[in-house]
Parts: C-alpha cells; structure tokens; sequence
C-alpha cells in the first residue's frame, strides 16, 4: 500500500507557502463537501487544528482517506467501486465516490486502489484476552476490531480499561460476568457457583457492579437458579448469553430472554421427536459426577440426531426468531471436538501459541476427539448435523452471529474467525450473510448499530483492507492487507511486524506460567468418564 505524499520532501525542499496551503485546503474542503455538510464541517475543524505546514510524517495526520477502494459496507447494499473513506480521528466521516482526494497537509492519503474495504470483524465467542502479549494484537492482525469475552473476572476488566484508555493495543471488547454455574460443575474460579435462588440473584447483581456487559450461564445450572437469574438479569437490565443449560429446553430458556445459545448446545434434543422423552431422562438423572455427566448428554446428543425432525426444528426456530434469541454456533470448536486428535496437531499458526497452549491443547483434545474408527464416522456426521441444523436456522429468520470459542483447542486468536466464516458459508450461508454475522449482526445483537458494524458515516473507524473479494470467496477474507482500528493504521508492514512479534513472545519461556483456561469443555475425564465415552450409558 502506497501513502501520497507532496512531491516535495520536507528535507530537500522547503514547505508550501502560506497561500497555496490554504489554497489547498479549500480544495479538500470542497472535495469533502461531497459527501455531506457534516463531514467538511469536521474535516474544516480537523484542518483548523492541523499544522501550519504540510506534515512530514503521514501517521500525524489529523484525517486519513483511504483512496479509491471497493466499499462493502456490511449492509445489503451493493459494492461501491472507487470510493474514498475519510476518517477523522475515530470516526468515519464521509464516503465519497468517483473523485480522487486532493493532497493537503494535515490529511493522510492511503491508495487503496485494488482494495476491499469492509467493516472491522467481532468474534462474538473469544476466550484468552488476558494473556496480553498473544490474544490482542493477533486479534488486531486478522482484522478483529470488537470481540465479545465470555469469562468476565477483575483481570478481563483491567486488560479492557487499558485497551480504552490507549495504554495497549487490542479490540473493542464487551465483556462477560464471571460464569455462573451451579455445582458440582466442571468449573473452577473465577466462576460464580450458586446454589440456591437467593445466592443466584446476589451473582448478577454482583456482576452488574462489577461492570459486566452481560450475564453468561453454564451448563450445570439448576431449573430454580436458572430462573432466579433470568428474572434478576431482567431487573438489573443484563443481557444473559451463554450455555443452554441441561435441565431447561430450548423454547424455557428464549421464552424467558436469553439472549443467546453458544455452540449450538442443546439443540439437537430440541429439534428431535423424542424431545420429552430425553428430557425426562435428563431431569432423573442426578449430576454426581460433572464430567460423566458431560459425556452422557454428548452421547444422548448423538442419539436425538437420529429422531432430527425438520418440523419441530422449523418451529423452534420461528419461536427463536420471534424471541430475538440468537444462535452463535462456534463451528470453528464444533470441527476441532469432533476430529481425530491429530488432526490439527501441524496447523502452522501453532507457532503463535506459547508451549503451555501447545502442551495443554494436545491433551486437552482427547478429551472429545473420537478415539475408534466408529466413533471417527459417528462424530464426523454430528458435525455434520449441526452444520446442517445452523442452514435451517438461518433460512427459517434466526439471527447469526459468528464466533469462534478461541481459546480452547486449536481455536486461534483471529485466524480462527475466518475458519469460521468459511465454515458458516459451508452451512448454507452466503457470503455476505456470514461476513454479516461479524459485522453488521454482532453490531445488532450488542444494540450498537448506530456506532459500529457497517462502512457509513458517523461509525467508528474500524475496517479491515482486502487484496480480493469476499464476497466472490469468503476466504478472500484472509488475504489482510491492512487494519484501521480506532482510526489508527496498521499497514501492511506494522501487521507483519505484530505477528513477528507474537512468534517471538510465544518462543518466551516465561509464558509457559501457567495452562490457558478452556471454559467451554471440561477438565481431563475421571475413570468414570472415561467409561461413558467408551460408550456405557
């Protein structure tokens, strides 16, 4: 990517005269009146501020156009060729097509020509941002702008307020409460064990002061303490997202608001013929041990695929859509637990992940992998299945958002968000449907359409430049030639640089401290477990 510059440097030549610097700002000026009063009224103030002298470093520039881009705004509208994105500080302020932007000081202009410009990427399932010198920039690097943390603690907070504040570099984050669970749960600190409906209100009344964005509940949950939540989250205002808990149906948890279901959890149950009698089984069933448990739901997951019924899941998914639940179905995890355990061990990006992810995610993965060549083929087509079930979700109106669960085996900061777009497209998503569940839909489910998500006027100035079409390929989206976020440039050399610097941190000894948390998927099996997977009942 080329940056204009006058043709004179600063060095050689002295700077424009006073006359043709403000000759040239009437220029600018004109040409941003194009695209609307309001953007030269902020362009006119920025220029006011701006030096006197034509600037000699670009990255000082008090506004920055990227220059004759493609523009897919995120939005059902169609590409917009050879249009200009003018940015002041953070903020888009004008769209301006067919028209080349005139050089001016104080304005940095970005050739874009040959470039896709779309909206900045959420991932809306991340784990691991706290570990600082991995998470953030290789989510930066791969174009995730915005990611919503679904394990909120005092760590995740302080890592969010830096970020803001411009002491560090990372996403936009919205942040989780600590995860609520009802014991005995897989679960460890920093969760919020509750055990009674009381100590289940206290825990989001407690999150609520702790400045967490949204509720997440677990698994583990009971019927009582569940319901205590969802009424205290509506009191206190907090979205709840999280695990469809096992002793609540589908249609219980989004008649009641959740906001959301991860991982497509639960659904196969919901959508299966023998629904009442599963859930029967569920209910007498006492959870003893957590993890045993964790596999016989699995198993009894695989079994309610074989009863799969598309008119019960056409009207779940009507009353879904009707309740504004959404889906964030986690392909990218939902492939690597239904794999053989090898099956990701090379993945090249392993060189950005410290010794401890390496050691912890090789052992972690037998956990769920299948481990004979029936169980290969069983969880080979349950894979299937629940890419097939996100197809109908999407076709019958239920609203998608993309995320990936990183943080857990094989899920990678960033580079797994494209899997995941690929995988979504596989599912019977359109292209621009999937880039739509990271952009334009995670904008909507956080309530911040008028901020973020789409290329317009007035959102913030999170965007991602492409050397090819997504919309032709979604795996286009890979092909990163430069970020902006928070109006900032990562060119194409400062995103080589931060990946380098990502390689070099994760070869540190010293991050080896300690084993990442994985808070979707239990700890190592007891014997117990083991029996279960080996298929007992």
């Amino acid at each position: 990517m080329s940056e204009a510059a006058h043709p004179e440097s600063a060095d050689t030549a002295p700077g424009p005269t006073t006359t043709a610097t403000e000759s040239s700002r009437r220029e600018f000026l004109r040409w941003l009146s194009l695209g609307g009063v309001g953007a030269a009224a902020t362009g006119g103030a920025l220029l006011t501020a701006a030096p006197k002298v034509w600037a000699e470093d670009p990255a000082d520039a008090a506004i920055m156009v990227l220059a004759g881009a493609t523009v897919i705004d995120g939005t059902n509208a169609r590409p917009r060729p050879d249009t200009s994105v003018v940015i002041a500080g953070d903020r888009i302020v004008s769209l301006i097509r067919g028209r080349p932007a005139p050089r001016t000081n104080g304005v940095r202009i970005v050739d874009a020509r040959g470039k896709f410009v779309i909206p900045g990427l959420w991932d809306m399932h991340a784990h691991g941002t706290v570990d600082e010198q991995i998470f953030p920039p290789l989510h930066l690097a791969n174009g995730v702008t915005g990611i919503r943390e679904m394990w909120g603690y005092p760590e995740v907070q302080a890592l969010r307020r830096r970020i803001d504040a411009g002491e560090t570099l990372g996403p936009r984050m919205r942040v989780a409460s600590p995860i609520i669970d009802e014991p005995p749960t897989i679960l460890g600190p920093p969760a919020a064990l509750v055990r009674t409906p009381s100590e289940a209100r206290a825990a989001v009344r407690r999150s609520k002061d702790e400045g967490a964005d949204f509720v997440k509940v677990y698994s583990y949950l009971g019927r009582d303490a569940y319901f205590a939540i969802m009424d205290e989250a509506r009191h206190q205002r907090l979205p709840v997202a999280g695990h469809l808990p096992y002793r609540v149906t589908a249609a219980e948890a989004s008649d009641l608001g959740q906001r959301s279901f991860e991982h497509l959890f639960g659904l196969p149950v919901a959508t299966s013929l023998r629904e009442r009698e599963f859930t029967q089984r569920i209910a007498d069933t006492p959870v003893t041990d957590p993890t045993a448990y964790f596999y016989l739901m699995r198993e009894w997951e695989w079994e309610a695929t074989e009863s799969f019924s598309l008119r019960r899941a056409v009207g779940l998914f009507r009353r879904l859509a009707r309740n504004g639940t959404w889906l964030s179905p986690t392909l990218a995890v939902n492939r690597v637990v239904n794999s053989p355990a090898d099956t990701f061990a090379a993945d090249p990006r392993m060189r950005y992940m410290p010794a401890s992810y390496r050691a912890t995610w090789a052992e972690r993965v037998k956990i769920f992998a299948p481990n004979t060549p029936e169980r290969t083929v069983r969880q080979r087509e349950f894979f299937q299945f629940l890419s097939r079930l996100v197809g109908h979700a999407q076709r019958t109106g239920v609203a998608i958002v993309g995320g990936t669960d990183c943080g857990n085996p094989y899920c990678f900061p960033g580079f797994s968000l494209h899997d995941e777009l690929s995988l979504l497209v596989d599912a019977g998503l359109s292209e621009l449907e999937a880039l739509q569940s990271v952009t334009r839909n995670a904008a909507r489910y956080l309530g911040e359409e008028q901020t973020t998500g789409t290329v317009a006027r007035g959102r913030v100035a999170d965007l991602v430049l492409l050397d090819a079409d997504p919309l032709a390929d979604i795996r286009n989206i890979r092909r990163i030639h430069a970020v902006v976020s928070r109006g900032r440039l990562i060119t194409s050399a400062q995103r080589a640089r931060m990946l380098a610097d990502v390689e070099a941190a994760a070869a540190n000894p010293t991050l080896a401290r300690r084993a990442p948390s994985c808070p979707c998927h239990p700890a190592l099996p007891t014997p117990n477990a083991r029996r279960v997977r080996q298929g007992g009942r």
